[in-house]
């Protein structure tokens, strides 16, 4: 997880926005395939959301507006 955290601050703050959008976007299917019983692993649900908010964690560090 360290290594993944490094990764993230190693990155600009545009490309920390668009990962977010992408991530929201993602979640968002991924509850839709959930309600009707598609989605593999619930457990990505999960893992996505708290993928978010470890960008968004890094953004507000930075003191940046969302």
């Amino acid at each position: 997880m360290k290594k993944y955290t490094e990764d993230l601050r190693a990155k600009s703050t545009e490309e920390l926005r668009n990962m977010v959008a992408e991530l929201k976007e993602s979640l968002l299917k991924m509850r839709f395939k959930n309600a009707f019983g598609q989605l593999e692993s619930t457990a990505d649900i999960r893992k996505t959301r708290r993928q978010i908010a470890r960008i968004l964690t890094i953004l507000r560090e930075r003191g940046v507006k969302l």
